[in-house]
């Protein structure tokens, strides 16, 4: 794979992240849901009060998640992967002494074509301590010097 198709193939499997969470944790409000509405009323009503309220409390945490995953969505949104960066800054793939970096969202390691790059937001530690710079520069990092090789 060439490098102008990477951004783009790491922003599309970013983009997959986002929406898995967002199925997963919609799933997940349906069937607390579905739990609360199931809960029946037993002749020990404590119980059945304390379905609801678990059911509703593992809707609210969900509800919480969802915020999050859409929030993702928004930042994902705000970068064009196409659009070549010269320093880092969000949008941009980054090559370190330390690995491929792709200032976006927090979506852990992706490979592509067997090359793990690490998705990390802006506001990640690495993004922040390398923000700005451009190729052949360093910066500290954990107490190490990184070099910045490539910013694509």
């Amino acid at each position: 794979m060439d490098k102008n198709s990477i951004k783009p193939a790491l922003y599309t499997a970013c983009q997959q992240y986002v929406q898995d969470r967002l199925s997963a944790i919609q799933a997940a409000i349906n069937a607390a849901q579905e739990s609360a509405n199931s809960e029946t009323k037993s002749s020990a009503g404590d119980k059945y009060e304390t379905g609801r309220a678990m059911a509703q409390n593992e809707r609210d945490r969900n509800l919480v998640q969802l915020q999050q995953a859409r929030q993702l969505q928004a930042e994902l949104q705000r970068i064009d992967p196409t659009k070549p960066c010269d320093s880092v800054h969000p949008g941009a793939l980054v090559h370190t002494s330390m690995g491929w970096f792709f200032i976006s969202i927090s979506a852990g390691k992706l490979s592509v074509d067997g090359v793990d790059y690490f998705a990390v937001s802006a506001a990640a530690p690495v993004a922040v301590a390398l923000s700005g710079k451009r190729a052949g520069e360093e910066a500290m990092f954990n107490g190490k010097a990184v070099r910045v090789e490539a910013v694509l």
